[in-house]
């Protein structure tokens, strides 16, 4: 499949609402395919494992599975009470296009993912705000440095991590789509239920849990996308049919459960955990997606609740006539 893209300021940012016809364009031309997201072809593709070792640039995250499931938040500083209005957490969030007010926009989502007492729709839309503050840098990009020096210790390393696991994925980005894809957006499974799904695997498998949601978020955005992707790739962790065929024990592709099992019996197979670059690396055939899943893993190792933000991230798809969000229900249009 196609990239999936973070679109650049909220305020130019492109939705689905009816007729293709009826989707306004994004107009600006900086608001450029940003922090894009490995929803590519052939994503699990090779048939066998491949053998030998694979030089990538960052580091890997220590390859040892986990202690028991935790998926409850952390305790972190909670945001400041003030008299703004509570947010419509149905409604897209507003981007600030000022750098100060964007800066405590940042802060505020990333205390939001982690703190205890957010949850559902709270957290989902904070989730959200966080991947759209990260798109911003699209049209703002002198704003990095300023942003990571700005920022307070119990939220930098996060934000850094992020930042630069999407310059790795970035690097796949090929030409931009002139039509939809054929897919179907759906809700993903709850974030409890696919950290079980990675906790299962991770027990059987030896594969630590945040690879394999690194996987699911670049893959499908946890499972948002239903779709072959244009070279046959399918399910939520995209294999090629005889790879799914060799790895996916009986099961099926489309099963968010079987899938992530399937994932991690691969990844196994190909060298992980002790090898876990040239795993990831037959898994997609390219150092930009081997070091962005790597980057993602490590700043959910380092702190497991980050996982719940990116539960929240949507889906935007890049095509000649601009970026698009794709909520939920949303389907290719007739021609």
């Amino acid at each position: 499949m196609r990239p999936v893209a973070d679109a650049g300021s909220t305020a130019r940012r492109a939705y689905w609402d009816g007729r293709a016809s009826d989707i306004p364009r994004v107009t600006h031309a900086r608001t450029a395919v940003v922090l894009a997201f490995a929803i590519v072809a052939g994503a699990c593709g090779a048939a066998a494992p491949i053998q030998g070792s694979v030089a990538v640039t960052s580091a890997a995250p220590t390859a040892e599975p986990t202690a028991a499931p935790t998926i409850a938040p952390t305790t972190a500083p909670s945001a400041k009470p003030t008299a703004t209005p509570e947010p419509d957490y149905t409604k897209q969030p507003a981007i600030s296009n000022d750098l100060e007010p964007y800066i405590q926009q940042v802060i505020e989502a990333e205390r939001a993912v982690r703190d205890p007492n957010v949850t559902g729709k709270k957290l989902e839309w904070y989730g959200w705000m966080q991947q759209l503050t990260f798109g911003q840098l699209a049209d703002f990009p002198e704003w990095a440095d300023p942003l990571l020096k700005a920022l307070p210790a119990d939220v930098r390393p996060g934000v850094e991590g992020t930042l630069n696991a999407g310059k790795e994925l970035r690097r796949l980005k090929g030409p931009t789509p002139k039509t939809f894809p054929e897919w179907k957006i759906v809700e993903p499974k709850p974030i409890d239920t696919l950290m079980s799904f990675y906790r299962e695997a991770e027990k059987e498998f030896g594969v630590p849990w945040y690879y394999l949601a690194s996987i699911n978020l670049v893959e499908t955005r946890m499972g948002r996308i239903r779709g072959v992707s244009s070279a046959g790739a399918q399910g939520p962790m995209q294999f090629m049919p005889g790879t799914w065929d060799a790895y996916g024990g009986g099961g099926n592709v489309n099963d968010e459960h079987d899938a992530i099992l399937g994932a991690a019996r691969y990844l196994k197979a190909s060298g992980a955990p002790k090898d876990i670059d040239n795993a990831l690396f037959a898994y997609n055939r390219h150092l930009g997606y081997v070091n962005a899943i790597k980057g993602y893993a490590e700043v959910m190792r380092r702190d497991p609740t980050a996982y719940r933000g990116y539960h929240g991230w949507q889906v935007y798809y890049p095509t000649v006539e601009g970026i698009f969000h794709l909520a939920p229900g949303w389907t290719k249009p007739a021609d």
